[in-house]
């Protein structure tokens, strides 16, 4: 799959010149590389946000059009708003067909469902890469890598070195050399969530009680006390009738 980008000289540079270029509705940008003086560019803003959000124009050989002149390049970085959908400025570099180049492709994970360390053991598959750097000439470049996970066991690991490349294609030695894990399949881990306990109850001995309870208290006792008073009235009206009679037997 080609793909075409036409871009166009930058006659200004500097950060203001970057400024009135963004409001106009295009993109400051540069191609450098194979013994070559680094240009500047601009290209259409709309057209290249397009292009940024295919996968294959990340990992691919594009055909730029610069002022009639047509190259090789590939895009090695860009820069994008914090919180805007605009691309800031745009970096492109130019490939020569007989030397390799190192470029990070996407991974592609393919009988994920049907394998059997998730379909009769119940595992899940966790990706611990999903790009990978290769290296290989220009015309060998592929849109991505396929990992198949079609005899994928439970606990089983797939590691760089036993990935199936394409002719003409290599991990970087890097990653030749360390063999790091690219896709495994586990077994989920519970999620237990604890019962919160509930509050302990705290016994308090001989508490002191509040003004009000205070007062209740000795209004309630006040009122029991009263009826034994009531009840002394009486004896002592009575010993008191009882001295008078005895007098007046006198």
């Amino acid at each position: 799959m080609k793909i075409e980008v036409t871009a166009f000289p930058r006659a200004q540079q500097g950060s203001g010149a970057s400024r009135r270029l963004r409001t106009s509705g295009r993109v400051p940008g540069v191609v450098y590389g194979a013994g070559k003086p680094v240009q500047n560019v601009e290209l259409e803003h709309n057209a290249l946000l397009h292009h940024l959000k295919q996968e294959a124009f990340h990992a691919s050989i594009l055909d730029l059009t610069v002022n009639g002149d047509k190259m090789q390049v590939l895009l090695r970085d860009y820069q994008m708003h914090p919180w805007r959908q605009q691309v800031l400025h745009v970096d492109f570099q130019r490939v020569d067909k007989n030397r390799k180049i190192h470029v990070k492709v996407p991974l592609h994970f393919i009988h994920a469902d049907i394998c059997p360390g998730v379909k009769t053991s119940g595992g899940m598959v966790q990706h611990v890469m999903n790009e990978i750097d290769i290296q290989c000439l220009p015309d060998d470049l592929p849109g991505f890598i396929e990992v198949d996970l079609v005899n994928l066991q439970l606990n089983q690991t797939v590691h760089v070195n036993e990935l199936a490349m394409p002719k003409g294609v290599e991990p970087v030695s890097k990653l030749k050399h360390e063999n790091p894990a690219v896709v495994s399949v586990q077994v989920p881990k519970e999620i237990v969530i604890e019962e919160e306990a509930p509050p302990p109850v705290t016994e308090i001995i001989g508490e002191v009680p509040a003004e009000g309870e205070e007062a209740a208290e000795a209004a309630a006792e006040g009122e029991k006390k009263e009826p034994a008073a009531e009840k002394k009235e009486p004896a002592a009206v009575e010993k008191k009738e009882k001295g008078a009679g005895k007098k007046e037997k006198e």
